[in-house]
């Protein structure tokens, strides 16, 4: 079965909304064992949706439309549906007098325009829609079902889960898994991985690097995935943090938690990322102790306790000052283990000897301190995200090598 998405709206386009509906959909699909074929945005443009939609109900047996349905001028989902499938608008008085006495309880003028959304195609069925004024609408029409749903989030996502998915045949939930990867770029991943799933067949295999990490994906039938897993983690190993939806910083919470242990955070070209994200954890208080931002090196010195003759002979900018910083915040906190990270964001303040992107991110436990030394070309935001990755990983390999 060929199911597709078409969601509709120039804000879509020109980058003002972020279309969280594809993530949404497909991934309610998918627990049905279902999948898109294919997702379209289409803009505001009448001519331009006609095209997009004859297309889509020429090819797919299911279209699911997003967006349109209000009672705004550029609002004509209904209305290009409609005419593609040859049926008349009519006037629906049940949806009439429900957006009516919306307005009423709200104590606020019901504006006329806001009847055009009583509208429905003849035959289609009504969506009921109980956090908007749009109803949803369905339509079977020449072996192809299409439904038409609203845009705004709240208002479609209970209309999918109590009368889209429903209406669906149900198969089997896909079985796909997403391994995530640190410390390893895309195509280092793919050299690993290829060679030892190639002789799987029938298993789907992808890739996609996000900032600072990379995902592997496998869809396949249990069996086939079981096999393609144990391979993945052979090759991978410790590389390997965490699977689906997993976040860098959880794993690293979850281990200190479990080891009963703490961490504290000594920060200065990451402006406190990295205590930030952990931060982000819910139950991260039982392992994060605290932590520092000390841009200058006035506060290196007073709040971390690095030695000012250190900072005068290496710099800020250096391996014996991270390990300093890393050292200080480990001993002023208490922690089981400290983080730290010095380095030169950019885009200005570089020299030859030490360029823009240059970072030092160190780690102290309770027997040594070490020091990873990494230089990144990125603009000042990703900059500090792949450092604060870096860092948290460090921690996560501390961890479970023991």
């Amino acid at each position: 079965m060929k199911i597709e998405l078409i969601n509709t709206g120039s804000e879509l386009l020109l980058g003002f909304t972020v279309n969280t509906h594809v993530n949404y959909l497909a991934r309610k699909l998918g627990e049905r064992g279902l999948r898109f074929c294919r997702q379209t945005s289409v803009s505001d443009d009448r001519a331009e949706m006609r095209a997009v939609v004859a297309e889509a109900m020429a090819r797919s047996e299911v279209i699911i439309i997003t967006g349109g349905l209000g009672p705004t001028s550029d609002d004509f989902t209904r209305d290009v549906v409609a005419e593609l499938c040859g049926r008349k608008l009519l006037r629906d008085e049940t949806v009439a007098a429900a957006i009516t006495e919306r307005f009423r309880k709200r104590g606020i003028h019901k504006p006329q325009s806001v009847d055009v959304q009583s509208m429905v195609p003849e035959g289609a069925t009504v969506l009921p829609n109980p956090n908007g004024t749009a109803p949803g609408l369905y339509l079977e029409h020449q072996d192809r079902q299409l439904f038409l749903l609203p845009g705004p989030p709240r208002e479609l996502k209970p209309m999918v889960e109590n009368h889209v998915l429903p209406r669906l045949p149900g198969r089997p939930a896909l079985d796909c898994r997403v391994f995530k990867v640190a410390g390893l770029g895309e195509s280092q991943v793919e050299e690993k991985v290829a060679p030892v799933l190639a002789s799987l067949t029938g298993l789907e295999l992808g890739y996609c690097a996000r900032m600072g990490e990379v995902e592997v994906r496998i869809i396949s039938d249990k069996p086939t995935n079981d096999e393609a897993e144990r391979r993945i983690r052979a090759e991978l190993r410790e590389s390997i943090f965490g699977m689906g939806d997993d976040r860098l910083e959880d794993i690293v919470i979850k281990l200190l938690t479990a080891a009963g242990q703490t961490v504290a955070t000594a920060e200065s070209c990451t402006g406190g990322q990295i205590a930030h994200r952990l931060t982000n954890v819910s139950g991260s208080s039982a392992a994060f102790l605290g932590g520092w931002v000390t841009y200058s090196n006035q506060a290196k010195q007073r709040d971390l306790g690095v030695p000012g003759d250190l900072l005068a002979e290496h710099g800020a900018v250096s391996e014996p000052v991270a390990c300093a910083m890393a050292e200080g915040a480990r001993q002023r906190s208490g922690a089981t283990f400290a983080l730290s990270a010095t380095g030169i964001a950019g885009p200005t303040g570089g020299t030859p000897e030490k360029p823009v992107g240059l970072v030092y991110v160190a780690l102290a436990t309770p027997t040594r301190t070490v020091c990873l030394k990494q230089q990144w070309l990125l603009d000042r935001e990703t900059f500090k995200f792949f450092v604060a990755q870096t860092a948290l990983d460090l921690l996560r390999r501390e961890l479970i090598a023991k």
